[in-house]
C-alpha cells in the first residue's frame, strides 16, 4: 500500500510540476509580449519619441529667441528699438503724436 501512495504522489508531481513550469513560462512570455516594456509597446515608444523630438525642436527655437532677446537687453548695450517697444507695452508710454494700432 505504501508503494501505491508513493507511485500516485510521484505521478501527481510528474504532472503538476511541468504544468506549473508551463504556466510560469506563459506568464513570462505574455509579459514580454504585452507588458509595458514589451514588444508591442515599441511602436508606441517610437511614436512618442518622434513627438518628443518635434517638441524639443520647438522648445530649442523658443530658447534661442529668448537668448537673442536677453542679448538685446544687455546692460551695456541695449537695443533702442526693443527698449522703446518694451516701454510702450509695459509702461503705457506713448508720445502725443503717436497712433496705436493693435496687431492681434
Amino acid at each position: 500500500m505504501n508503494y501505491r501512495r508513493k507511485k500516485r504522489k510521484s505521478n501527481i508531481q510528474s504532472i503538476v510540476i511541468p504544468i506549473l513550469a508551463l504556466i510560469i513560462l506563459l506568464a513570462i512570455g505574455s509579459y514580454a509580449l504585452l507588458g509595458p516594456t514589451g514588444i508591442l509597446a515599441w511602436a508606441d515608444y517610437k511614436s512618442a519619441i518622434t513627438l518628443r523630438q518635434q517638441e524639443l525642436i520647438t522648445l530649442e527655437q523658443e530658447r534661442d529667441a529668448l537668448k537673442n532677446r536677453v542679448k538685446l537687453l544687455e546692460k551695456d548695450n541695449v537695443d533702442p528699438d526693443l527698449a522703446g517697444e518694451l516701454m510702450r507695452r509695459d509702461l503705457n508710454v506713448v508720445a502725443p503724436d503717436e497712433v496705436i494700432i493693435p496687431l492681434e
